[in-house]
């Protein structure tokens, strides 16, 4: 089998440990958007926990009254007894609501919160650089909205809370077990020991295991949105079992970290159970020698010195039978703590993913020259105005506090422009051009000469390392993206629809355009014949990226989005590349009325597309080698002649 190129290396980890800072910085999060209601869950737990050790107290109370029903008559201790069950039920009562409201309140808060980070998250995408996107897969970037903020879900709205109840649960037990019995107590501290020893040998495996899960899902979801995009061109070079091979490889990586995550989790809690049980057996062990000893064997509490003014005393089966159930209670409270390690690793690896994502660096822009509505009177001055006019103008703050308005021309022109989209491989060498505005100029050459690279330098989807673009005579650095773009009109080769109606497809261009405006551009671009064959007309829903359309008329589509939004400066990448030969004769129609009196820049392979233009600029390995108009250059006899002719040279 043939090599294939190696998958993303997992993600680094500190000797397998996680980073737990991310977790703080939810918790602050959280704590920042919802401190009252958090305020109110933290004293419903509180109370809640006091009410899980409280009945452990009574326990040894009503046994107390037990025995002394048993040496003295019922009669003295009946009223005690029945109160004592009537406090226990009363406290269950308040545990019942506490539990209740709190439970409802995180419910709150969880979904409040993460419709908030993803609201940042989104938010803080937009701003990213195209870079970012060239950068990493889609797949994995979805996973970030799905699995990631799922794992912050569990943590927010059932990690913490249990983390916390059972927590102050078995700090309270440790009191109360304090005050009954030392020696008892130093039993327990035998089981913690144990339990500490657990929870960091098999709990730090699983913890190990579940970060790497949680990275090779992103994996696989990554793989399989690229495959689902690609499923046409796996078929047509019938690339299946490559592709299932391939799958194999990563969903095996996925197998072996769920799997031993599963079997280290699953391991963990009969482990601690059976610590438990062990404990318990220990305890009643210890306690039963205490009593037998009939004194010989003295206990030591608090509670014999605040009763009998000794801390030694002989120890009561009341207090054995207490401490059993509180044996129990703990060992179940600091299993419930030990089985959050999962969660909190696996919350842990979520956070810094999308805190990754959150703290990227958006894309810059110190532009301070904006595009604005202006008017022009008889004498040719231009005025700033609040309506819109259809005129616009460059608004240039000057260094001595004034503005100047420069005119929206669309003259676009390069300065000995070099760039690199990684350092140390330059792309593009000592561009130099000019468009006047109302020019046509045309990009060819073979793949990656560096043809669409010059038009991303354009709109700022990249800068430059080195030169300088001006635009109406203003360096391109100085004005702000958003309105360098809105300047721009751009048809790709590839199409990207949107869900919704045709006409909100076509009103993307221009989203204040009215239905009138969408079909104009729709029948300059000659798709208002095809659009109005469809079912519902321009009310068509478009779904899965307009799959329901050929891919010419996906194209045209995209045209008319363009023409709606009727910019100075028209960049055409491949435009025509998706249409037959009939239907460009059709459409290049359009295209010159929609190029008239535009600045545009063209690529194209299909060189007939490009005779007219004012200027034809030849690349090769990112250096213009020719240029000139179509007849200047076939008569060269140079690159341009062969790629129009086919006449090429066999060395």
């Amino acid at each position: 089998m043939a090599d294939r190129p190696s998958r993303p290396p997992r993600a680094p980890m500190a000797h397998g440990k996680a980073d737990l800072k991310p977790l703080g910085r939810v918790i602050k999060m959280v704590f920042q958007d919802y401190p009252a209601v958090l305020i109110i869950v933290m004293i419903c737990i509180v109370i809640s926990a006091i009410v899980g050790v409280a009945p452990a107290v009574y326990i040894e109370t009503i046994t107390s009254y037990i025995e002394q029903g048993l040496s003295s008559g019922w009669d003295s201790v009946g009223p005690s007894i029945l109160r004592a069950i009537t406090v226990m039920i009363c406290i269950y009562a308040l545990g019942l609501v506490c539990t209740t409201v709190y439970t409802q309140l995180m419910a709150h808060v969880t979904q409040g919160f993460l419709h908030k980070l993803r609201v940042k998250m989104f938010s803080g995408m937009q701003k990213l650089p195209i870079r970012y996107f060239d950068q990493n897969a889609r797949g994995d970037s979805m996973s970030y909205y799905t699995n990631d903020t799922d794992t912050l879900r569990q943590l927010v709205s059932q990690t913490i809370p249990h983390l916390f109840s059972s927590g102050l649960t078995v700090i309270a037990l440790l009191a109360v077990m304090f005050y009954y019995s030392i020696p008892l107590m130093l039993v327990i501290f035998v089981g913690i020991f144990a339990m500490t020893r657990v929870t960091r040998i098999v709990g730090g495996q699983s913890a190990k295991y579940f970060m790497r899960q949680q990275n090779s899902i992103g994996k696989v979801e990554g793989f399989i949105e690229e495959m689902m995009n690609g499923q046409k061109v796996v078929k047509v070079f019938c690339h299946e079992k490559a592709a299932q091979a391939d799958f194999d490889q990563i969903n095996e990586e996925l197998f072996h970290d769920s799997g031993n995550a599963q079997r280290f989790s699953n391991i963990f809690m009969p482990i601690m159970g059976n610590i438990g049980n062990i404990l318990y057996v220990l305890t009643a062990f210890i306690g039963g020698l205490l009593i037998c000893s009939n004194g010989a064997l003295k206990n030591i509490s608090l509670q014999n010195l605040i009763q009998g003014g000794s801390m030694l005393a002989p120890l009561q089966i009341a207090v054995v039978a207490s401490f059993l159930g509180m044996t129990k209670q703990f060992t179940g409270s600091v299993s419930q703590v030990s089985q959050q390690i999962n969660s909190i690793v696996m919350a842990a690896a979520g956070a810094s993913r999308v805190f990754r994502l959150i703290d990227e660096e958006p894309e810059e822009d110190n532009g301070t020259v904006t595009l604005v509505n202006c008017r022009k009177d008889e004498n040719g001055t231009i005025s700033e105005c609040p309506e819109h006019t259809g005129f616009w103008a460059w608004k240039c703050p000057q260094d001595d506090g004034s503005v100047s308005l420069v005119e929206l021309r669309g003259d676009v022109r390069f300065f000995d422009v070099d760039f690199a989209y990684v350092e140390d491989k330059q792309v593009l060498f000592d561009i130099s051009l000019y468009a006047k505005p109302g020019q046509k100029l045309a990009f060819v050459g073979a793949t990656g000469a560096g043809k669409t690279t010059i038009t991303n330098l354009i709109n700022r989807f990249y800068d430059i390392a080195d030169g300088k673009i001006r635009y109406d005579g203003v360096n391109i650095n100085r004005i702000r993206k958003a309105d360098l773009r809105r300047s721009l009109g751009i048809v790709l080769q590839d199409v990207n629809l949107f869900t919704g109606t045709v006409m909100d497809n076509i009103r993307y261009g221009k989203l204040d355009a009215t239905d009138e405006e969408c079909i104009h551009a729709a029948k300059l671009a000659n798709a208002h014949d095809f659009i109005m064959r469809l079912p519902e007309g321009y009310n068509t829903m478009l779904t899965s990226n307009g799959t329901n359309l050929s891919q010419g008329q996906r194209q045209l589509i995209s045209i008319a989005r363009a023409a709606v939004a009727d910019p100075p400066v028209m960049i055409l990448d491949e435009a025509t590349s998706s249409i037959d030969t009939r239907t460009e004769l059709l459409v290049q129609r359009g295209m010159d009325a929609l190029m008239k009196d535009r600045t545009v820049f063209v690529i194209a392979h299909r060189l007939s597309t490009v005779q007219n233009c004012n200027a034809i600029m030849v690349l090769e390995h990112g250096h213009i080698i020719e240029r000139g108009t179509h007849d200047d250059l076939i008569a060269q006899k140079g690159v341009y002649y062969q790629l129009y002719t086919g006449a090429f040279e066999l060395e």
